[in-house]
């Protein structure tokens, strides 16, 4: 009888295990539920864009996480996360470096009326030669993810920083996105130019990101018509930056209207034809060069004059 209540407890034991094992592999999604909602609850962190040099030396657009929940906290933390060997250094992704140089402090800022107004140490005109013009382009693009921040001055030790440190090209007075990144001139003559900056794909290991390339030519057509020419050539073997648009890809028409811009393409825009799928990445690279180019809300895809996706240009970092 002993041997059998033994065996009765063994096997009850044994039953009770492997349920419990099968409730861990499969929990109900109220459980699930339950612990992303704890997960949100307990995290402190929000991600957010900065621009880093990656390994083809191209300041690049990537996401790192951040404590901060308001704007002038956030400029502290972009700040630090853009100067080598800081605090931050840990969430640095591989492959990605700073270029505000090491030991550079931010004494104080402001931010008023949509200006943010920085002042550094000395030590941040220790930068690298070759790395002067891309500091100044990683910090306008870094910061103006923030939504009250539209242009930035830059001081050291209290006096404006007119001129970068080695190459003395002269800076202007206020600092926005119309300065451009990772420029490539294209142009026969100064007059008459056109600055359209094109989002392409980069890769490290496994990792894609965003590279924006700002395009100075003499061209006479509209942003919008060299956004989706570039794009559509990708690949650049000489550059190794991408772009998942097909080669084949037609825009037929475009509207540009007071908050809103609507594309008509052919059918080469899906990704595919059934479905009327338009790659995410084609749509975000799409979305993030026109966000640069024109202050508008809202970008509207169509094909073959049905509405088949649309972005909310406010929500890019």
């Amino acid at each position: 009888m002993f041997k059998t209540l033994c065996v009765k407890r063994i096997t009850i034991a044994t039953l009770a295990l492997i349920i419990l094992g099968l409730l861990c592999l499969f929990p109900s999604k109220n459980n699930n539920l339950e612990i992303e909602q704890k997960t949100k609850y307990n995290s402190n962190y929000l991600e957010n864009s900065i621009y880093l040099l990656d390994k083809d030396e191209y300041v690049a657009r990537v996401n790192i996480l951040y404590k901060s929940n308001n704007d002038l906290s956030k400029i502290k933390e972009i700040i630090e996360s853009l100067t080598i060997n800081s605090s931050k250094k840990e969430y640095i992704p591989n492959g990605f470096t700073p270029l505000i140089p090491e030991g550079t402090k931010l004494l104080n800022f402001d931010l008023q009326n949509n200006i943010l107004k920085i002042n550094f140490s000395k030590d941040i005109l220790k930068v690298n030669q070759n790395n002067e013009e891309k500091m100044i382009e990683a910090l306008i693009y870094s910061l103006t993810t923030i939504d009250s921040v539209k242009k930035i001055m830059i001081f050291v030790e209290g006096n404006q920083l007119q001129e970068l440190p080695h190459s003395k090209k002269s800076l202007p007075l206020t600092l926005d996105r119309n300065y451009g990144i990772n420029k490539v001139y294209n142009i026969d003559n100064i007059k008459n130019t056109t600055k359209t900056t094109v989002y392409f794909i980069n890769k490290f290991n496994d990792y894609y990101y965003y590279v924006p390339v700002t395009k100075i030519n003499n061209e006479k057509a509209s942003k919008i018509e060299i956004i989706i020419e570039e794009l559509k050539s990708s690949p650049n073997i000489q550059t190794n930056l991408m772009s998942f648009l097909n080669s084949n890809t037609g825009l037929l028409n475009y509207e540009i209207l007071e908050d809103s811009i609507n594309l008509s393409f052919n059918k080469y825009l899906l990704d595919d034809f059934e479905k009327e799928n338009i790659l995410e990445e084609v749509k975000y690279a799409i979305a993030l060069s026109v966000k640069d180019s024109y202050e508008v809300s809202t970008l509207n895809f169509y094909v073959s004059d049905k509405l088949i996706d649309s972005s909310n240009l406010l929500n890019l970092d």
